[in-house]
């Protein structure tokens, strides 16, 4: 979307008039996963040790290993790592969370004992550590990302596991009173829903001030068995009776929930609507470069996004985006708004690299309309 529709519009300037001048904080909690990502980019060609050429897009990687494949031929590439830094769901949350002036804990897989990029970053949390972190090197391109993981304790994680590590009593102390709780990825943790199922029968009947909104990131479920998803679809629903769920995910996440709902479509907002009603949870985020699209059955939202062609970092920009929209649900904005203020947070994050604080995040959506004029 290059220029605002009038929907947008509508949107942004309902979320100014929404938006609180300060917020007081309060705690959330995130779980159950937890990586330390090595962020690299492609050599393509290079002039002497200090300086060099990359890959800038993943048009051009691919273009390179089709070359290859067609000349039968093998294909190597140097790469350079610029940053490592904690990832994944717990670590990007908490951190935007810390950022905005909230106080989160993490439930998460930090290492035995926890690992140091973790205790450097936050350990002045409430930290509780589930087993060996995963890693992920993060190959950075002008329009996207290469991922290569390596999982950890979260493939084989369930809810046993959970209990015996955290115990019952500790976590619930760590949940009651929250206002908000996350969990991801379902793609990498195959036992979610039995996490789910733990959730909803064993810990929240124990919880004497539980939390309103538990925000669901599945990630890329193209990476688990179509019949799983299904298995698993009816433990998230579940838990939707005991928690307002709100599950978000990306265009082509979106997508794949779509098909396994029996919609095809190049319509990100019919695909949306099908993930919703696939998932049976309270709401639907779907968020994309050119678009965000939020439904409940109370209707549907659809709201543009700002581009920049000079992005910092676009490597979790999604999990900044559930962020925003995390954010927007403790302020209890509607459904409009919450895009508005995900598409901020993260709008903020891929041009400064950097999380936002509460003040940064009014002033995005403030600017929000002038940034489709920067783009």
């Amino acid at each position: 979307m290059e220029t605002p529709d009038e929907t947008t519009v509508r949107a942004v300037e309902s979320c100014r008039d929404a938006l609180p001048e300060t917020v007081d904080g309060g705690r959330v909690l995130f779980g159950f996963d937890g990586y330390i990502d090595r962020v690299r980019e492609f050599v393509s060609e290079r002039q002497s040790a200090d300086a060099y050429e990359r890959v800038p897009t993943l048009e051009a990687f691919a273009d390179r290993v089709n070359d290859s494949v067609e000349a039968e031929s093998s294909l190597s590439f140097e790469w350079i790592q610029s940053n490592v830094r904690t990832g994944g769901h717990v670590s990007h949350l908490a951190r935007a969370f810390d950022r905005l002036g909230f106080e989160p804990g993490v439930v998460g897989c930090l290492g035995e004992p926890v690992e140091e990029p973790f205790v450097e970053e936050f350990g002045h949390l409430p930290l509780e550590t589930l087993g060996s972190p995963g890693y992920t090197d993060a190959v950075e391109f002008d329009d996207g990302k290469l991922m290569l993981t390596e999982i950890g304790a979260l493939m084989t994680l369930d809810w046993a596991g959970i209990e015996s590590r955290v115990g019952l009593d500790r976590l619930a102390e760590l949940v009651d009173g929250t206002e908000l709780v996350g969990m991801g990825y379902w793609s990498e943790m195959p036992e979610l829903p039995d996490v789910a199922r733990g959730l909803r029968e064993e810990l929240w009947p124990t919880l004497s001030d539980p939390p309103e909104t538990l925000l669901l990131d599945p990630g890329d479920l193209r990476k688990r068995e179509p019949e799983v998803v299904a298995a698993g679809v009816e433990q998230v629903s579940a838990l939707d009776d005991a928690v307002r769920v709100v599950a978000s995910a990306n265009r082509y996440e979106t997508r794949y929930l779509a098909r396994l709902a029996g919609v095809e479509s190049d319509d990100f907002g019919r695909e949306s609507q099908a993930a919703f009603e696939h998932l049976g949870v309270s709401r639907f985020a779907g968020h994309g470069i050119e678009a965000a699209h939020l439904i409940d059955d109370e209707g549907a939202a659809t709201v543009g996004v700002p581009r920049t062609d000079d992005p910092v970092l676009t490597t979790s920009s999604g999990d900044h985006f559930n962020a925003g929209l995390a954010l927007a649900h403790v302020l209890d904005l509607g459904r409009a708004e919450s895009l508005v203020v995900g598409n901020a947070v993260a709008g903020h994050f891929v041009r400064n690299g950097s999380p936002p604080t509460y003040d940064e995040v009014r002033a995005f959506a403030s600017e929000y309309l002038d940034y489709f004029d920067a783009a």
